[in-house]
């Protein structure tokens, strides 16, 4: 099971592969009524298979991404551990000037550092993700569920099937 260091996180929310299928092409539905877009930056690691399927629902062929490090892994006896580093741009994106017409996607804007790199790169861009915490929602344009701030998804890529306890005996 993972941790996490970087604050209370009381409540998790997992996310299948289908639930985070739906949710990324309803994404794609409330984009359509922004089109057209020049292309997609997607945000690595966890943008990229949001913005596959928002590029495939709004046939967006021109992608590109931008890769942002925010969490650094910490040793922790055979758990998994993650604190907040600074925020690092290993790959800037190939688009050139303020980002307009460009649509960024991303699976989750939680507190929000990451999307303030990347805005700072591409101030016009339409910034897009899946989830939104109340402390990164104001710098998202479009997104579908909001959630908690006290709360840790897990996405499918970063699961796999095992049995939990309930939630009430824990």
């Amino acid at each position: 099971m993972s941790t996490d260091s970087l604050g209370s996180f009381e409540k998790s929310f997992p996310v299948s592969w289908e639930e985070l299928h739906r949710n990324a092409k309803a994404l794609a539905w409330r984009l359509a009524d922004h089109l057209p877009f020049t292309g997609i930056v997607a945000i690595t690691r966890g943008g990229l298979v949001p913005a596959a399927i928002v590029a495939r629902e709004l046939e967006i062929r021109l992608i590109d991404t931008i890769s942002v490090v925010s969490y650094e892994a910490v040793d922790g006896n055979d758990v998994v551990q993650k604190a907040r580093g600074d925020v690092r741009v290993l790959k800037p994106t190939q688009v050139s000037g303020d980002g307009t017409g460009w649509l960024i996607v991303d699976d989750l804007v939680d507190t929000g550092e990451t999307a303030r790199a990347v805005r700072a790169l591409m101030p016009a861009a339409h910034f897009a993700s899946i989830y939104a915490k109340p402390a990164g929602k104001p710098l998202v344009d479009t997104f579908v569920t909001e959630v908690s701030q006290d709360t840790w998804i897990y996405f499918p890529w970063d699961t796999e099937p095992r049995p939990v306890a309930p939630i009430i005996g824990r």
